[in-house]
């Protein structure tokens, strides 16, 4: 390889997808963004920030008023205590996430991934130096198989990285098996890292709990989150990092480093959000569970096994189970060829070993979008 030669990249399967999707005029149920009208309150609230308050640099670790709504939030949301010091505000999730991977993982160290998994933690932690061990959920109910994780702690494991609620599948770690993955922690000395954008669209009722709740993780877990996707404004590119203050200092190192800081009126504008009544929150999530039950409706009478999920934007088809063949990537690609409606095969959140029997739809659209991708759906079925 010559000096000037760069690595080899490669693209996402939503990017992949979502072009595809373009070039051929397809219903785009792949990649997670709304098309529902955007909420009216954040929107008055950024054009207010953009008017009336500064543009210029925020403080490094986010506005305080934001980091302090952040603490109020999941103070309300799910009875955790947090300090406005124990937040750090990033440009995205991601951005989180690649802080905290960078603050706590060292050349050489493992990392314990659970596949499905969001397709950025493998990257991430290449780039840190890191070496990935990975543990898969157990389909079809997504269980996460601790004996497994167990197995997989070795004498360089430093880290291990959750996602609760899942993405792609939607589910979420109960209680008792964050319990038992505290215990592991506690007794191999791990770190504990937690995505928890989905966090605002549990749409089922099924309560969330934060690794943050737990008393053997609380001095040593990362909670992620993320304004775009409880406002469903993807764009906005407004995350954060809670922890104890040793661990968030750590994270604010690497994130000045990165972008340094985030959007100033977009800040306010989350904040504002933030601090909305329950009752709106409540409201909100019910215009995606409405969009939920309808698409769930539609492909179970043409004939499709979804799966139960709780949180997220998307649904899961057993193809298996639909008397379909098991194979997500082909199925995936005839679908947006011959029936006009973009998916994401499951099997592309793996690195090994991938289940290929699932494929993800997306239902965080409008009715009509939806309705028109059930016809075509129930069309390509008959």
């Amino acid at each position: 390889m010559a000096k000037t030669d760069l690595p080899a990249g490669t693209t996402t399967i939503f990017e992949v997808m979502s072009r595809l999707s373009a070039q051929l005029g397809a219903i785009n149920l792949g990649q997670g963004f709304p098309d529902m009208t955007e909420p009216p309150e954040l929107i008055a609230a950024a054009q207010r920030a953009l008017a009336e308050r500064s543009n210029q640099y925020p403080p490094m670790r986010g506005l305080p008023e934001l980091r302090s709504a952040i603490a109020d939030y999941y103070a309300r949301q799910q009875g955790l205590v947090v300090a406005a010091e124990d937040v750090v505000v990033t440009s995205g999730a991601t951005e989180a996430l690649a802080a905290s991977i960078l603050a706590r993982v060292r050349p050489g160290d493992e990392v314990i991934l659970i596949q499905p998994l969001y397709d950025a933690y493998l990257p991430l932690v290449g780039r840190a130096g890191g070496i990935p061990r990975l543990v898969s959920l157990t389909p079809p109910d997504w269980t996460l198989p601790l004996g497994q994780l167990e197995a997989a702690i070795t004498a360089r494991t430093r880290l291990i990285i959750l996602n609760t609620p899942n993405n792609p599948v939607g589910t979420v770690l109960p209680r008792k098996v964050l319990e038992a993955v505290g215990e592991l922690c506690q007794r191999h000395d791990l770190f504990l890292l937690c995505d928890e954008v989905w966090e605002g669209m549990i749409l089922d009722g099924t309560p969330h709990v934060s690794p943050l709740a737990i008393p053997a993780l609380q001095d040593r877990a990362v909670k992620v989150g993320s304004a775009g996707k409880i406002f469903s404004m993807t764009g906005w590119k407004v995350g954060w990092a809670v922890a104890t203050p040793r661990i968030a200092s750590a994270i604010a190192q690497a994130h000045q480093f990165i972008t340094f800081t985030t959007a100033t009126p977009l800040q306010w504008a989350a904040a504002e959000g933030l601090m909305l009544p329950d009752a709106w929150h409540a409201r909100h999530r019910a215009r995606y569970a409405a969009g939920k039950a309808r698409l769930v409706a539609g492909l179970t009478a043409a004939g499709f096994h979804i799966l139960p999920a709780s949180g997220t934007w998307f649904v899961t088809v057993d193809l298996a189970a639909s008397d379909l063949p098991a194979d997500d990537a082909a199925l995936a690609e005839r679908l947006i060829r011959e029936a006009g409606v973009a998916s994401i095969p499951v099997s592309a959140f793996y690195a090994s070993e991938p289940e290929t029997g699932y494929l993800r739809l997306c239902f965080a659209k409008q009715p009509e979008t939806l309705d028109r991708a059930i016809e075509r759906l129930t069309a390509f079925r008959a």
